[in-house]
């Protein structure tokens, strides 16, 4: 009896590897996810398996898109707030996993009992795989999706560098990778994944030390010179009319050549660390080197990405406001 019970139990966990290389010992059936890490979110509704998710995050529930998508999204609770664990809930919601938004987090929520995946990444080829990883928490057809997407984004890529591989370091545009509308000067460095699709695109980034949403010194700028910036979580044209109006940028490159870009935005900020990253890099190429570019329809490969991977379909006007960071209703 007892050996029939170990089997038992045995079989109804199967071991995952995680992105950091640990063993995770999932469920053989997940059916519900508490995904803290907030790109995630986005990752986990392409791979077929939103309906599982129990627990989400505040900017995620507070995404226009995200919620215009997939309505159910705006009534999942909060398992993380201002970036705190929302832990009490978390403990009555009983995930069967738990995908955490850093290793910090994640040692947090272990101590707390709960089987936790760490699923982030800084660079492409760790994106690929953090999907494919996803894809066999959730099973099903995941793994398939997780395939055509990878596909898909390995497609555009060689697009893009068959290209952008030419063009010298000298002739590469500077670009000052802005974080966000409501802070002009905090900016993106090195080791992440937007200095990976600047370079992708043909582009140099202005800010060479590393990480993340970096602030900057207003002394900074003017040495920076950037030759293109562009704002991320912002709004056109009010963001791009802000860098403008700011005495700090007037003499760069960018402001004087007005070559100052709002970032595309959907279900998840395409310059980050969610799916919509395969249109990115295509975005930024061509924003970068029009001249290299001008055969590829932006608009269209978002219409396709959102009806093959989002199951939605765009009209032409929800593009034009995905485009330019604006929300559903414009």
């Amino acid at each position: 009896v007892l050996l029939t019970t170990l089997s038992i139990n045995a079989a109804e966990v199967r071991e995952i590897k995680d992105i950091s290389g640990d063993i995770v010992k999932v469920p053989v059936n997940v059916e519900k996810i508490a995904t803290l890490w907030y790109a995630n979110n986005q990752i986990v509704l392409m791979l077929g398996g939103a309906d599982k998710i129990v627990a989400t995050t505040d900017l995620i529930k507070n995404n226009k898109w995200f919620a215009h998508v997939y309505p159910r999204i705006s009534s999942i609770p909060n398992g993380v707030s201002a970036k705190s664990l929302q832990v009490e809930e978390l403990v009555k919601l009983n995930p069967d996993i738990v995908i955490a938004a850093d290793k910090n987090n994640k040692e947090e929520l272990a101590k707390n009992g709960f089987t936790v995946l760490y699923s982030s990444f800084t660079n492409h080829a760790d994106m690929k795989k953090s999907i494919s990883i996803m894809a066999e928490v959730i099973g099903g057809d995941a793994p398939k999706i997780a395939k055509k997407f990878n596909d898909y984004f390995d497609q555009n890529l060689q697009k893009v560098l068959g290209k952008t591989d030419k063009i010298t370091q000298n002739e590469r545009p500077k670009v000052l990778h802005v974080a966000e509308g409501k802070n002009l000067f905090k900016a993106d460095g090195s080791s992440t994944i937007i200095d990976e699709w600047i370079s992708v695109a043909g582009g140099v980034n202005a800010v060479q030390a590393k990480g993340n949403m970096l602030e900057l010194n207003a002394e900074e700028i003017p040495n920076l010179n950037p030759d293109v910036i562009i704002i991320g979580r912002a709004k056109s044209p009010e963001a791009i009319q802000r860098i403008y109006e700011n005495p700090i940028y007037a003499g760069t490159n960018a402001v004087k050549n007005k070559k100052v870009f709002v970032n595309p935005a959907g279900v998840f900020s395409w310059d980050r660390y969610g799916a919509e990253g395969a249109l990115q890099i295509l975005w930024a190429a061509k924003t970068l080197h029009p001249e290299l570019f001008e055969d590829m329809d932006i608009a269209a490969e978002t219409k396709k990405f959102y009806k093959e991977f989002l199951h939605y379909d765009l009209t032409d006007k929800e593009v034009g406001y995905i485009l330019n960071g604006l929300d559903p209703e414009g």
